[in-house]
């Protein structure tokens, strides 16, 4: 899944508060990446895998599925010519949304949420927003954006109503490099706010630290660390929108050890300052 609107490093280089919808042939990334919006992603035909937050997740055509793209990301496996849509929400817009609190906190925590039943009207109704989208027409293209809002906020409730039909399909059979990240990328998820360093997460994950690196590296794209740094920020970014508790101790809690660190590598990565996003955001 490739498009001019990520960075050689993954991360995204249009506005961040822009929304977004455009078609693709899906493809398995070559790196995982990373921004800062709501993906809303509808595959048109085929099936695709997708690891995210820990976790193989596999999609099928017809069913909306949503997740916070701060969150590192990659599809894996794709089947040939897979038409897939993606929907870029600003994040701005999703904390702006009518929509359960767990259930919002819960998503930016790392949910995969994924339609529990197909609709038979998904298909025509999102292909019909790329079309309309494409002759930018700016009222239109409000109105897309206002339908998509409404879309998502159904799409989180049957979810909720149904999670047990929404439960992902057993995962395919991949290769060692795979599960080493798997295993890598749950253990960052559930010890991210520990001081951890590469040799920490090899011997927890019981692989050799060089074999780890390598093994992220085949398969995301990126390093052990590298991961863990982009993690640490997007459980950042959801403690600042979410929450009034101080940068410092937002920046303690999510493993950066200091407040001028979490400053420094903040600005580096998104070109603002905790302060500044969380005041983008609406909040003091």
């Amino acid at each position: 899944m490739t498009d001019d609107h990520f960075s050689r490093s993954g991360e995204w280089a249009g506005s961040p508060r822009s929304f977004l919808i455009e078609r693709h042939t899906a493809d398995a990334m070559s790196a995982a990446h990373w921004h800062d919006h709501v993906e809303i992603n509808l595959l048109l035909d085929g099936a695709m895998t997708y690891l995210f937050n820990g976790r193989q997740e596999r999609v099928e055509a017809g069913r909306l599925v949503l997740f916070w793209a701060a969150i590192p990301h990659q599809t894996i496996l794709v089947t040939p010519e897979a038409p897939l849509i993606c929907v870029y929400l600003p994040l701005v817009d999703f904390l702006a949304l009518s929509i359960d609190k767990k259930a919002r906190q819960a998503i930016m925590q790392g949910a995969f949420v994924v339609e529990p039943r197909r609709r038979e009207t998904t298909p025509a109704t999102v292909s019909a927003w790329v079309e309309e989208w494409d002759r930018g027409d700016p009222v239109r293209r409000q109105l897309i954006a206002d339908e998509a809002k409404l879309r998502v906020r159904r799409l989180i409730l049957d979810h909720a109503d149904d999670r047990g039909s929404s439960a992902t399909a057993a995962a395919t059979p991949v290769s060692p490099a795979i599960r080493h990240s798997e295993v890598l990328t749950d253990l960052i998820n559930r010890h991210f706010s520990e001081p951890l360093n590469l040799v920490d997460l090899g011997r927890r994950a019981n692989v050799h630290p060089t074999t780890a690196n390598r093994a992220f590296r085949d398969v995301l794209g990126i390093s052990v660390m590298e991961y863990l740094t982009r993690y640490r920020l997007a459980r950042a970014m959801q403690r600042l929108a979410e929450t009034e508790d101080s940068i410092l101790e937002i920046a303690l809690d999510c493993g950066f050890g200091s407040s001028s660190r979490f400053y420094d590598i903040f600005k580096q990565r998104t070109g603002t300052t905790p302060r500044q996003f969380r005041l983008s955001l609406g909040k003091p």
